[in-house]
């Protein structure tokens, strides 16, 4: 029974449309869910008696502080962002929630909180829920109203993030805890702005949905004296995961066993070629053009590394490099910014640049100033880079004013922190490799039907790299951070782990059908069966990452039951490496690509470790509760991202470089 007669081309095709359609009919509609269903931005925050505590604008204002202080590169919001200061939603609360204790401790029992007995405890906790819980937001007014002792309470919070954002010596000690800088804002009324920003979050965090029982934010942070516990469908949805991970493991595996034994024998070829099938490929202008973004992806992955340690070290000392006054100069929230921003940057280069360097070594063919728009847009990256870059230090440096921030300087938003204005150059960047790839591919489309299922890809998957990107263009600078945080992750998880991913699993089986190693059919059909199964879980997985950003239950439930279907495929992910082992053993000459092949079985370990384990760890709606925001994040990020992408990138390097210089000069013992 031949692979090929049990499912074809075309009809895997349908399917990876269909499939596409709905789940992306799915995001969207809960993205208009998110829209409807986001906190409020008050127009105002007043007292009981009419006193004016905060405005709108400036909460806009506050958020703009932020944003320009670093964002989410300075300690995180609603759990997004970095690990060193604190959540500033979590913090927010807990000297609010401190502050309004005390008060009623030293007024009603004449004594501080901390000297009452376990009855009284629980009734000023009790007390706590029924005050700060319900939902005094007016929708004709869009007024929030507080009691007076909650006024109070905002005040002796906002003096205190008024002294650590200043230069007050109480705090001095924090702001080294925190790796920042003395005097980071040196305004009073920005300070002032900012405390009304943490506010508004940490209200969200804690006030209950209109008609509802949970706050905003599915009552994440966890804090018992306030009411925010877990909830029952947390615990729901936790169990339906597994039970999904499991279920989905044991179908997936079962249909495995099953085909294999049809077809698995079927991807290789019967007769491996005696030659390298590449060996006598003319390399074009265009190709050897390519030769200088490895230099560039080489430049950035030495400096993002540096800039790794750095960050790592402001933990230790928080505003000094071994006694330097390193935050004055180069502050965490830039040497984090950095560190983050060429992570994609040398990563996307190096896929981006392996494109440009197939599609003319497919179709053999080289279109006209095809040299010239390869240099161009390398040109284009740099300029992007480098301007993106000294705009991010410039905004924390506070050189800008909001308006100009957003456009040159910092976004504050965890992996999207560049400016706009740079954030359009890469896409025109992104328009233009798709044109340059688009049109030295397509004549492989018809002098290569045998692969032209593969070819085309490729293709869509360029195309979806260049536009989703766009995506990026969804918030403006004072859009509600639950909005933002939605198209966030249409940038984070779709672009980076999901139409990147289609596309490198497509010019890898590409480069191995062109060498001879596996059979094009085959290939073909096993390929769009894997973009199928990848793409199911990983474009709805997406809302695992918005469970505690303002956003309804249903988002829960679906991220949940998806983010466990994502890791399915990855349990089988040793049949892929060994295949690829195997390769490696089929001729002497595949010997040439032992390390662009190790990279590749690289990719499979991590994939399984950092992508599956380390990543449903804590996905789980229940785990995230408890974990988000802690290091665990961090060590599913740094496996994933650099063990799958970066490993990749590094092997889709390693074998045009091959193709690129004389076999002579080669020395493998570095590597």
């Amino acid at each position: 029974m031949s692979y090929e007669h049990t499912f074809s081309p075309k009809r895997l095709w349908l399917i990876l449309i269909g499939s596409t359609a709905i789940t992306l009919s799915v995001l969207l509609y809960y993205g208009s869910e998110i829209y409807q269903k986001a906190p409020p931005f008050p127009f105002d925050v007043v007292s009981e008696s009419g006193e004016m505590v905060f405005d709108r604008q400036q909460m806009l204002d506050g958020q703009d502080v932020w944003r320009q202080l670093g964002g989410m590169e300075m300690g995180s919001i609603w759990g997004h962002g970095s690990y060193l200061p604190p959540d500033w939603t979590a913090d927010w609360i807990r000297k609010e929630s401190d502050s309004l204790l005390q008060q009623w401790a030293l007024r009603d029992r004449g004594v501080s909180f901390e000297a009452l007995g376990v009855e009284d405890t629980a009734a000023l906790h009790a007390r706590l829920q029924a005050r700060v819980r319900p939902n005094r937001f007016d929708e004709t007014s869009q007024s929030i109203t507080v009691s007076q002792d909650r006024v109070n309470a905002i005040k002796a919070a906002s003096l205190q993030y008024d002294e650590l954002f200043g230069d007050h010596v109480n705090s001095a000690v924090l702001r080294e805890q925190y790796a920042l800088p003395e005097n980071p804002i040196p305004d009073a009324s920005q300070r002032e702005s900012l405390s009304a920003f943490f506010f508004w979050t940490a209200w969200s965090a804690v006030t209950l949905r209109v008609d509802d029982t949970v706050s905003y934010t599915s009552n994440w942070p966890h804090d018992e004296r306030i009411g925010n516990t877990p909830t029952p469908a947390l615990f729901l949805w936790t169990f339906i995961s597994i039970m999904m991970l499991l279920a989905g493991v044991g179908a997936l595996a079962w249909y495995y066993a099953r085909e294999h034994a049809n077809w698995g024998h079927e991807l290789q070829p019967e007769v491996v070629p005696a030659m390298n099938p590449l060996a006598n490929i003319k390399t074009t202008p265009s190709m050897r053009a390519v030769a200088k973004y490895f230099w560039v992806v080489a430049a950035m992955f030495g400096l993002q590394m540096t800039l790794g340690a750095i960050t790592a070290h402001y933990q230790v000392e928080g505003q000094e490099f071994y006694g330097f006054p390193l935050a004055d100069f180069l502050p965490y929230a830039v040497t984090r910014t950095w560190h983050i921003q060429l992570a994609v940057f040398w990563i996307a280069t190096a896929w981006l640049a392996t494109g440009l360097y197939i599609a003319p070594l497919l179709s053999g063919v080289e279109p006209p100033w095809q040299r010239f728009g390869v240099n161009l847009l390398l040109a284009a990256l740099v300029i992007v880079v480098a301007g993106s870059m000294f705009g991010e230090w410039a905004g924390v440096q506070r050189w800008f004013d909001f308006d100009s921030n957003f456009w040159f300087g910092h976004q504050g938003y965890e992996y999207v922190d560049l400016g706009r204005f740079w954030q359009i150059l890469l896409f025109v960047g992104l328009l233009l490799w798709l044109f340059l790839v688009a049109r030295a591919i397509a004549p492989a489309i018809k002098s290569d039907p045998a692969n032209k299922h593969l070819i085309w890809l490729v293709v869509v998957a360029s195309i979806a790299i260049a536009l989703l990107y766009g995506a990026g263009f969804m918030w403006g600078k004072s859009t509600n951070i639950s909005i933002m945080e939605y198209w966030r992750w249409w940038v984070v998880h779709l672009w980076v782990e999901g139409v990147f991913e289609v596309f490198a699993t497509g010019v890898i089986a590409l480069l191995f059908v062109k060498m001879g190693l596996l059979r094009s059919s085959t290939a073909t059909i096993s390929v769009l069966f894997a973009t199928i199964v990848f793409l199911t879980g990983g474009m709805l997985g997406t809302f695992h990452h918005l469970y505690w950003s303002g956003t309804p239950i249903a988002v829960i439930a679906i991220g949940g039951v998806f983010s466990a279907l994502e890791v399915v495929p990855l349990v089988l992910i040793g049949f892929e490496a060994y295949d690829h082992y195997k390769l490696k053993q089929s001729s002497d000459w595949v010997r040439f690509y032992h390390w662009p092949i190790m990279f590749m079985l690289a990719v499979a370990f991590w994939n399984l470790v950092g992508a599956g384990l380390l990543g449903f760890l804590i996905n789980p709606p229940l785990a995230l509760y408890y974990m988000q925001g802690l290091m665990s994040t961090a060590t599913h990020a740094h496996a994933a991202l650099f063990g799958v992408y970066g490993m990749l990138a590094i092997g889709l390097l390693l074998f045009c470089m091959r193709g690129l210089s004389n076999p002579a000069n080669w020395s493998d013992g570095l590597l």
